[in-house]
């Protein structure tokens, strides 16, 4: 896996002072998307154990709430077997420290994996169940409105992903 770029202190991408992971690669290919160059599943640099070292480090610092997934497209396929073991590793290390993942995909709350079956692998629903908060759904340019929080079109849902998998119905983290 690549990433795009990493921002080590972001207040735009989820509550508080986050650290923001933008992975490359997305097939979503969204009208008037923020960040189109992430689409390349090749642009940025390699998702090393170098960069993940300091990730991990960085999150230790006590101003910084947690960590935000965006892309490109974090579930995608080969997105996921990569992030997997980072995201299980970050929740092992600060488990007082939240996990959003913004996709383009939709979540089925009644079996905790993508509706877009075929976007589904091994490690989906584990991944999945390590977020506290997914951003879910493509962005769709005719739905945007600036004055929705941490979402750019009003299709898309901010889900506790907790209590989701718990109830199997959709709990939203904001309306």
């Amino acid at each position: 896996m690549h990433y795009a770029t990493i921002k080590w202190t972001d207040i735009a991408n989820g509550e508080g002072v986050r650290i923001s992971l933008f992975v490359s690669g997305c097939t979503h290919r969204c009208k008037n998307c923020f960040n189109e160059v992430a689409w390349d599943f090749s642009y940025g640099d390699p998702f090393g154990e170098d960069i993940q070292e300091q990730i991990i480090k960085e999150l230790g610092s006590g101003y910084i709430a947690g960590l935000s997934l965006l892309g490109g497209e974090p579930l995608e396929p080969q997105n996921q077997a990569a992030l997997y073991p980072f995201v299980k590793r970050v929740r092992e290390t600060y488990p007082n420290k939240t996990i959003w993942c913004y996709t383009g995909f939709v979540l089925d709350e009644t079996s905790g994996v993508l509706k877009e079956t075929h976007k589904n692998t091994d490690v989906t629903k584990e991944l999945i169940a390590l977020f506290d908060v997914l951003v879910d759904g493509a962005y769709i340019e005719e739905l945007k409105d600036i004055r929705l929080k941490f979402r750019g079109s009003s299709n898309q849902r901010v889900i506790d992903v907790q209590k989701t998998l718990q109830s199997k119905t959709c709990v939203l983290y904001l309306e």
